[in-house]
């Protein structure tokens, strides 16, 4: 057979790559569920202010403009952050359910849900992965289910537990590339001595997935950036935490290198960082998926 049209090949391949990726994020101290906690303030008003609300209603409004509902609709949020998403699917009338593990993000999310009725938002502090959807009472129970950006998505079953909550619809949203950021294209070269080079992602394992498993569903592609200025020491923990995603070593010697860099590089004591690239996002039918299962 052509291992092109072979699903367990695919998924075989994403889960080990992952694995790979996984494990030395690890070795380097990353905890993928904590790993925004030093940035949850700057996260939250890039979310919210002026480009960040421009950036969420293009995305709601693609989404409905595919047929998604969100008056008096039940969404669950895999990942939610600070409510980018949760909040504005409050706004338009859906009862939301957030799940969200970083406690910094979780303080943000509770003061940005705090004027609306207590019925209609719910955090849920557990990682996705640890959660009993079957005991949960969460098998096809939401409207829609929506994970953007969520280091959750890492291999098919998780995919597969994902889908399984969603009665109508599911959201999901991946970079294509390595999310191009400018302070690591600037320290790379003085850590690794070579010239730095995106590497495609594990979106083209889902999109394909998806369509060798006979799901209905529609993809973009797009490319979108955004700009923000930190201090010194921010910018040193967000360059350290990158290299750990890139599978190098998150030691003192390159601690050291970049530290220097950036006393050089940055006088003023503030970091110009620009952050983009392209992004993938699908949306998954499942209302069609169940109708056409109960027909075979």
């Amino acid at each position: 057979m052509n291992d092109f049209f072979n699903a367990a090949i695919w998924g075989k391949a994403w889960k080990d790559e992952s694995d790979l990726k996984i494990n030395r994020m690890k070795k380097n101290g990353i905890d993928l569920t904590r790993s925004f906690d030093h940035k949850a303030k700057i996260f939250n008003e890039q979310s919210f202010n002026e480009e960040g609300r421009k950036r969420t209603k293009r995305i709601m409004n693609w989404l409905e403009g595919q047929g998604v509902r969100f008056e008096n609709a039940s969404v669950l949020d895999i990942g939610a952050a600070s409510g980018v998403f949760s909040v504005p699917f409050a706004e338009r009338g859906a009862r939301v359910t957030a799940v969200e593990t970083s406690p910094p993000l979780i303080e943000l999310l509770e003061e940005n849900i705090s004027n609306f009725a207590e019925d209609q938002m719910k955090i849920v502090p557990v990682p996705f992965e640890d959660i009993d959807v079957e005991a949960k009472g969460w098998n096809q129970a939401f409207d829609l289910v929506f994970a953007s950006m969520s280091p959750v998505i890492h291999n098919w079953e998780i995919v597969e537990k994902v889908l399984q909550c969603a009665r109508k619809f599911c959201y999901i949203s991946m970079p294509v590339l390595h999310t191009e950021h400018s302070l690591v294209k600037e320290v790379w070269p003085l850590v690794t001595g070579q010239p730095y080079h995106s590497k495609l992602t594990e979106m083209g394992y889902l999109l394909h997935l998806l369509y060798l498993k006979g799901y209905a569903y529609e993809s973009l592609i797009t490319r979108e950036g955004k700009t923000k200025e930190v201090s010194i020491e921010t910018a040193l923990q967000e360059a350290m935490t990158w290299l750990g995603h890139h599978r190098l070593p998150v030691d003192e010697r390159n601690r050291n290198i970049i530290a220097d860099y950036l006393e050089q590089a940055y006088p003023s004591g503030k970091v110009v960082i620009h952050e983009g690239g392209r992004f993938g996002k699908v949306l998954i039918r499942l209302q069609d998926q169940n109708m056409y299962m109960r027909e075979i």
